[in-house]
């Protein structure tokens, strides 16, 4: 059974920092896509990040220069650094990650509070 545990979200205050975590485990195949979605209360579930195998970067342009996304393959591990947060960025951050034949696992999510 593939499971996606997240780690690190909490409460912060504007220009702060956190860093999420999420292991993956149960898994029989290779991941080709790690990534990070959050959902804002009365919003859709949007892409933050995501990073390939070969560790190629992709970004929403609101968190560019701000947040890193990072793998650790031989983890199964996939990070995202948030930097100068902001109250906008509040919202659930859910851990996705896609096999090569396509199919999608989610974590539980991690709330990610920012305080103005």
């Amino acid at each position: 059974q593939v499971q996606l545990v997240e780690s690190g979200g909490g409460l912060v205050q504007a220009g702060g920092s956190l860093r999420l975590a999420c292991e993956v485990s149960g898994i029989k195949f290779s991941i080709n896509f790690m990534g990070w979605y959050r959902q804002a209360p009365g919003k859709q579930r949007d892409l933050v990040a995501l990073i390939t195998r070969l560790g190629i970067k992709n970004y929403v342009d609101s968190v560019k220069g701000r947040f890193t996304i990072s793998r650790d393959n031989a983890k199964n591990t996939v990070y995202l650094q948030m930097n100068s947060l902001k109250p906008e960025d509040t919202a659930v951050y859910y851990c996705n990650i896609r096999s090569y034949d396509g199919v999608d696992y989610w974590g539980q999510g991690t709330q990610v509070t920012v305080s103005s």
